[in-house]
């Protein structure tokens, strides 16, 4: 395929949904790969007024490579640190109601991806094969258990005085504001 033809793929199959691959960035990677051995230029085409296009087919190596990289994912396990949970570690300076604002800008905003992904996934059910519809299962699985714990995060928390009593925090934060 040429480059146009695999971005078009890309955005057809919703390739940023379940991985890190920006399709802006393919004609660059479609290069760094070239550089790699891990595809190679088959011909270019030329269609009336159109630009000419570079075929490219994946070599060996690059198949050898998709293989490897695909059965080490397969076969990893292991779960990546969430960096909230290190700023929650090293957030004890932060005042409690900036702490549980910020908890719940995070759960508005996984609930509302949680909600797009359940929409995405309703209208793509005709089109999905069984191992694509387990791949958004994944996903959502995966989401609900963010919205749960960040909504037992937010129980968890100190709830700041709501009594219009200001804490010395509110105070030095209304200050600050004030000098601005």
């Amino acid at each position: 395929m040429h480059g146009h033809q695999i971005r078009h793929n890309a955005q057809t199959d919703r390739t940023e949904l379940w991985s890190d691959v920006k399709v802006g960035s393919l004609y660059g990677a479609l290069r760094r790969m070239a550089d790699e051995g891990l595809i190679e230029e088959v011909r270019t085409e030329q269609e009336g007024n159109l630009p000419a296009r570079t075929i490219y087919q994946i070599t060996e190596d690059g198949r050898l490579e998709l293989e490897a990289l695909r059965d080490a994912t397969l076969r990893n396990t292991r779960l990546a640190p969430d960096p909230v949970d290190l700023a929650l570690q090293v957030g004890e300076d932060m005042p409690p109601h900036q702490l549980r604002s910020a908890i719940e800008d995070r759960l508005l905003a996984l609930s509302a991806e949680l909600e797009r992904w359940r929409r995405l996934r309703e209208m793509s059910a005709p089109y999905l094969t069984p191992v694509e519809s387990l791949g958004f299962d994944h996903t959502s699985m995966r989401l609900e258990t963010e919205v749960a714990w960040h909504e037992r995060l937010l129980k968890e928390l100190p709830t700041p005085p709501r009594d219009g009593a200001e804490t010395s925090a509110d105070q030095e934060d209304r200050h600050v504001r004030e000098e601005s």
